[in-house]
C-alpha cells in the first residue's frame, strides 16, 4: 500500500488524543481520502457523500478523544458516515412519504399514528439504505426524488432501458426486504404505547 493513503498511525492519533493541534490536523488529513471512500461507496449521490464526508471529519476533529483505541479510527469513522447516508436517506422517505393535501380542522394526528409512522419511515429507509450501491441510486432518484427517468439515465450513464431495469430491479429488492423485515402488529403496537405521551420511554442515550 502507498504510504500516502494510510491511515493514521497510533503515535500520530494517540498525540492528537492528548491534545496536539498540529497531529490532530494530520490525523484529519490523513483520515480525509479513506472517510470519502467511504462516504461515495455508502451514499446515494455525490452531494450526499460530501456532506457525510465532511460531517464525518468534523466529528473526527471534535471528538477524537472519544476513540477508545487508536486502531479503531477506521471503523469508527465507517460507522459514522454509514449513519449519515442512512439519515439523509431517512429524511428523503420522510419528504417523500408526506402529503400536500390539507389536514381536516382539529383532525390532529394520535401519538399511535405518529409513532407509527416514524417506525414505517425507519424501516424503509434502513431497507434503501442496504441496497446495493447501485440500485440504491437509481431508487432514491426516481422513486424519492421524483427525478424524470431521462434526467435519473443521463445523471447514472445509463441508456433509458439500462436504468429501467435497474430500478426494477432495485423495486424488486426493496420490496422483498420489506416483506421479511415486516414487524408483527402487536410489536408495533406496544412500540407505540410505550412511546406515546404520559410514559417514559427507557433505553441508552444516544452516543
Amino acid at each position: 500500500m502507498n504510504p500516502r493513503f494510510r491511515w493514521p498511525d497510533d503515535r500520530l492519533i494517540k498525540a492528537a488524543q492528548d491534545g496536539d493541534v498540529s497531529s490532530l490536523t494530520t490525523v484529519v488529513m490523513e483520515s480525509q481520502p479513506h472517510v470519502r471512500k467511504f462516504a461515495i461507496s455508502l451514499c446515494a449521490s455525490p452531494q450526499d457523500a460530501e456532506d457525510a464526508a465532511q460531517e464525518a471529519l468534523i466529528i473526527l476533529y471534535r471528538k477524537i478523544g472519544t476513540l477508545r483505541a487508536t486502531g479503531a479510527l477506521a471503523s469508527w469513522m465507517f460507522r459514522i458516515v454509514r449513519n449519515e447516508c442512512l439519515r439523509q436517506v431517512r429524511l428523503l422517505v420522510a419528504r417523500s412519504d408526506e402529503t400536500p393535501a390539507e389536514p381536516e380542522a382539529g383532525a390532529e394526528p394520535s401519538a399511535e399514528e405518529a409513532v407509527l409512522h416514524r417506525l414505517e419511515v425507519e424501516r424503509i429507509a434502513a431497507a434503501v439504505g442496504a441496497l446495493p450501491r447501485d440500485q440504491r441510486q437509481v431508487l432514491i432518484m426516481r422513486d424519492i426524488q421524483g427525478l424524470p427517468g431521462k434526467t435519473v439515465a443521463s445523471t447514472l450513464g445509463l441508456s433509458t432501458a439500462a436504468m429501467k431495469s435497474r430500478l426494477h430491479r432495485a423495486r424488486a429488492t426493496l420490496r422483498q426486504s420489506l416483506t421479511v423485515t415486516e414487524p408483527p402488529l402487536d410489536q408495533i403496537a406496544g412500540r407505540a404505547s410505550d412511546d406515546a405521551p404520559g410514559r417514559h420511554a427507557g433505553g441508552d442515550p444516544r452516543p
